[in-house]
């Protein structure tokens, strides 16, 4: 249930194309729907914008599958992040929709069914490194799975910042964005770079890529945190969900006042 929904559900009862009790028996698990081992929360949408996310790490897969097929029955776009295949495959064997798929670099089981017009405004999604792409991905399809358009520019860390820099189609892309999502492991220096070079909010994610003295990066963290540019802010170590989900509430806030 969705603000479009509801007002669409007010309309037909007004109208006589439903009865009040049909309208209630579809209100009846408003805000939340009581599973015994989950509490879903079908009200989250109307609040937030988004339905409720499926974090999978901790649950069985009978629980995840559960719990994504009720979502799905809402016939709202759903995800289910940090998926292995395994809990795919479970979900696939009882839906069969054409807009279920599983990605697997950013671990995460995503289904399509309702459509979103294209935004004009748009995330800038930055990796500094290859191997910052699984958190990186996880942001972008996130963001795009909430109906936002984004752009991706991989691989232009400070180790070799002229990939960045001398490059005016790159930097073009990221001045245009509403909000830019930084990726970087190491050192985490490329947040800083991003934000003394754009007038939009940046979102720093840290990631975990880097050798011993990195700590799983928290020096990553810890650099994101301390920049002296200022519009950055930091979600946690290989948040790449938090990003993208945060980013498009900004880009869509936009959209709303165009």
């Amino acid at each position: 249930m969705d603000d479009k929904k509801l007002t669409q559900l007010l309309a037909d009862v007004k109208s006589d194309q439903i009865t009040i009790d049909d309208a209630v028996e579809k209100l009846r698990h408003l805000p939340f729907e009581d599973m015994g081992f989950a509490r879903i929360d079908h009200h989250r949408h109307i609040r937030c914008g988004f339905p409720e996310v499926i974090y999978c790490p901790g649950k069985t897969t009978e629980h995840i599958v559960k719990i994504f097929l009720l979502l799905a029955k809402k016939g709202n776009n759903v995800i289910a992040s940090r998926a292995d295949r395994e809990v795919y495959d479970a979900i696939a064997a009882q839906l069969d929709h054409p807009g279920l798929r599983y990605e697997e670099l950013a671990r995460m089981v995503i289904l399509d069914q309702c459509d979103m017009p294209p935004t004009e405004h748009y995330i800038a999604v930055v990796t500094a490194g290859t191997a910052d792409l699984p958190v990186a991905t996880e942001a972008k399809l996130t963001a795009e799975t909430m109906g936002q358009r984004t752009e991706f520019v991989c691989d232009v860390g400070v180790a070799g910042i002229h990939r960045l820099i001398g490059h005016s189609r790159t930097m073009e892309i990221l001045r245009e964005a509403s909000v830019v999502i930084v990726v970087a492991g190491m050192e985490g220096a490329l947040a800083s770079v991003v934000g003394g070079l754009v007038n939009s909010p940046v979102i720093g994610v840290p990631t975990s890529v880097g050798y011993g003295a990195n700590f799983q990066g928290l020096s990553a963290l810890l650099t994101m945190l301390n920049s002296c540019a200022s519009g950055i802010t930091v979600v946690n170590i290989d948040n790449g969900f938090g990003a993208g989900y945060a980013a498009s509430m900004i880009n869509a806030r936009l959209e709303k006042q165009r």
